[in-house]
C-alpha cells in the first residue's frame, strides 16, 4: 500500500515537472517568436527609412563619403533580416529596394514639387539625425558627424532653393511672371535665412537676384545714402 502511494506521488511529480518542463518551452517560444518579430518590425521600418535617404542624397547630388555610410547602415540592416529571416517575403521586398536604390542618379535640376521638396526634407532629416546617433554610438567621429550634420542642413537650404528656381524657370516659360518672381524670391528668402557662411551661399544669391532683376527691374531711387541703403538690403 506504501509503495503504491509512493508511486503515486512519484507520477503526479513526474507530470508535473513535465508541465512545468512543457510551459517553460511554450513560453520560450513565444517569447522567441515576439521578439524576433519585433526585430524584424524594427528592421523593416529602419531599412526602409534609410533606403529611402539614400534615395533621396543620390537624387539631389549628396557627397559620395555621405553616400557611403548611409549604404554601409543600410546594408548591416539588411544583413541582419536575411540571418533571422532569409527566405521572407520581406527580406526579398528589400532586396528589391536595395537594387533600385543602387541604381539611382544624380537629379538634372531641382525637384519640381512641393510634395517631392516636403518628402525629400522629412528623408534629409532623417539622415541627419541617423549620423548624429552614429557619432553617438562611435561609428562616427565627433568631428566628421558634425561635418556631415552641416553638409546635409546646407543640401537641405540648397535643394529648396533650386526647387523653387527650377518652379520659376517653368512658370516663365508659360509666361507667368508673377509666378515666377514669387518663387524666385521665396528662394532668396530661403538662402538669406540659411545659417551658414555668406562666402557659400553667395554664387545662389548672386543667380537669383539676376534673374529676379529681370523681372523686376531696380527702382530708381536718384542718388543718396537712403537708396544705397535700400538697394543694400534688398541685394542681402
Amino acid at each position: 500500500m506504501l509503495s503504491d502511494n509512493l508511486m503515486y506521488v512519484v507520477l503526479i511529480a513526474l507530470v508535473g515537472i513535465a508541465a512545468i518542463a512543457a510551459n517553460y518551452v511554450i513560453t520560450t517560444r513565444e517569447a522567441h517568436n515576439k521578439f524576433k518579430n519585433d526585430r524584424l518590425k524594427w528592421l523593416k521600418q529602419q531599412s526602409e527609412h534609410t533606403l529611402n535617404a539614400l534615395s533621396i542624397l543620390k537624387e539631389v547630388g549628396c557627397r559620395s563619403d555621405i553616400v557611403d555610410k548611409l549604404n554601409q547602415h543600410a546594408m548591416s540592416l539588411i544583413e541582419e533580416i536575411s540571418a533571422i529571416a532569409p527566405d521572407s517575403d520581406l527580406m526579398t521586398e528589400i532586396a528589391r529596394s536595395k537594387e533600385n536604390t543602387d541604381r539611382i542618379k544624380r537629379r538634372q535640376g531641382g525637384l519640381e514639387s512641393d510634395r517631392a521638396v516636403r518628402r525629400a526634407q522629412i528623408y534629409l532629416n532623417f539622415a541627419e539625425k541617423l549620423l548624429i546617433e552614429m557619432g553617438r554610438k562611435g561609428r562616427l567621429t565627433p568631428q566628421l558627424a558634425k561635418a556631415y550634420q552641416q553638409e546635409l542642413y546646407w543640401l537641405n537650404v540648397s535643394m529648396v532653393t533650386e526647387a523653387h528656381i527650377t518652379q520659376a524657370e517653368r512658370l516663365q516659360g508659360s509666361g507667368e511672371k508673377h509666378g515666377a518672381l514669387a518663387h524666385y524670391k521665396h528662394a532668396k528668402a530661403v538662402l538669406v535665412r540659411a545659417t551658414v557662411s555668406q562666402q557659400q551661399k553667395q554664387p545662389l544669391l548672386q543667380r537669383l537676384q539676376v534673374e529676379i532683376d529681370k523681372l523686376q527691374p531696380k527702382r530708381d531711387y536718384g542718388a543718396g545714402a537712403l537708396a544705397d541703403s535700400i538697394d543694400n538690403y534688398l541685394n542681402q
